[in-house]
């Protein structure tokens, strides 16, 4: 799953525990009829990769939705949605950050073979 719009905010990583789990949050902004203000956790190593991104940009999030279930002293059981990121990309060509292949050479630049032998055979099963 993908949710893509401009970014609105980039928090600061956050470590809880004495194990050094780490969490950072970043708001993006859906460009759509009702724009939504959609909060993501990357977690972990993944954290690294808001590094080199900035309010205002466009971007393309990769996503997996995580739900936890929890039992309060009381008994009730509650439910807790989030939204974990896992990849980020820069929708602004030419942009650091973004993960466009590099295009491909034109057709001039490739020699033709001209090494073809008429005694060899083709042993393609089709």
């Amino acid at each position: 799953m993908e949710v893509q719009g401009k970014v609105k905010m980039i928090g600061e990583t956050q470590t809880f525990g004495s194990n050094g789990f780490r969490k950072r949050e970043i708001v993006v902004t859906t460009e759509e009829q009702y724009p939504q203000h959609i909060m993501v956790e990357f977690i972990q190593d993944k954290c690294d990769l808001l590094n080199t991104f900035q309010v205002g940009q466009d971007v393309k999030i990769g996503i997996n939705l995580r739900g936890r279930e929890w039992v309060n002293p009381q008994g009730e059981t509650k439910y807790f949605n989030s939204i974990q990121g896992w990849r980020i990309e820069n929708l602004q060509a030419g942009a650091p950050g973004n993960s466009t292949p590099p295009p491909t050479p034109p057709a001039e630049t490739f020699e033709p073979a001209t090494d073809f032998s008429k005694e060899e055979h083709d042993d393609l099963p089709f």
